[in-house]
């Protein structure tokens, strides 16, 4: 098994070889546009800073090569390296919520105006990568993918009723306010690609009565006419 490291330069790192960077002074982004992985791309966009992406293709050959498990041991994206980390060293990360957390702190942006806010903003990126993320994901193999084949009817309907369910605690909390938690922030970040993807990606929008969550719908709009949700949903392309 590859052990995740860091090291004194950029080069050094595995990943780096695989994946060269043109512009090793850049945060280095290594992601492909999932609902996970565009939530650093949208970050990146939203904080407007100068980064590389290099494109992590979701098959054995890029993200169970022994390059990419150097960074990610996991083997998903998104992951990243800066350059620039805690005391001017280069930092590895994986784990988009953990990528959200690192972002926000180093550019103070996207986090809150108080600790209170702070707090419940991680509330919801917690919510988001506890529930939201694995619960939807499920779905959309049993509805979009592979598993819509499987003829037995349960797997379905328990993520079908559980998108549901975590749909009605995001629309009651949006019956008032346009974000999740105060201002735009990280939380709107993690949870909205989620979300536009019942619509992009699965095409369920029947299956969960997506009709039924007015303010759900209300907020994926308002998220996707930011002009860094759309770039961000570009990064790095699908094909090339």
């Amino acid at each position: 098994m590859v052990k995740q490291q860091d090291y004194a330069t950029l080069s050094d790192y595995p990943i780096a070889k695989r994946w060269p960077a043109q512009h090793p002074e850049r945060l280095q982004l290594y992601s492909f546009p999932t609902p996970n992985g565009v939530k650093i791309s949208i970050m990146l966009e939203e904080l407007g800073v100068d980064y590389e992406v290099h494109r992590v293709r979701l098959t054995d050959e890029d993200v169970k090569s022994d390059a990419f498990l150097s960074l990610n041991p996991n083997n998903k994206i998104p992951a990243i390296i800066d350059p620039n980390g805690p005391d001017g060293k280069p930092l590895g990360l994986f784990e988009s919520g953990a990528i959200l957390l690192y972002l926000a702190d180093k550019y103070g942006k996207l986090l809150g105006n108080s600790a209170a806010e702070r707090l419940k903003i991680t509330q919801w990126l917690m919510f988001q990568i506890g529930g939201v993320g694995p619960m939807f994901g499920q779905l959309g193999y049993f509805c979009a993918f592979a598993g819509k084949e499987i003829e037995d009817p349960r797997p379905r309907e328990r993520y079908i009723n559980e998108a549901k369910r975590l749909l009605t605690v995001i629309d009651a909390a949006l019956a008032d306010q346009e974000w999740l938690v105060g201002e735009f922030s990280i939380a709107d970040i993690a949870v909205a690609p989620w979300l536009q993807t019942l619509s992009k990606f699965y095409k369920v929008d029947d299956q969960v009565e997506l009709h039924r969550f007015p303010h759900v719908q209300a907020y994926i709009a308002r998220f996707d006419a930011r002009d860094a949700v759309r770039r961000g949903w570009q990064i790095p392309s699908r094909e090339g």
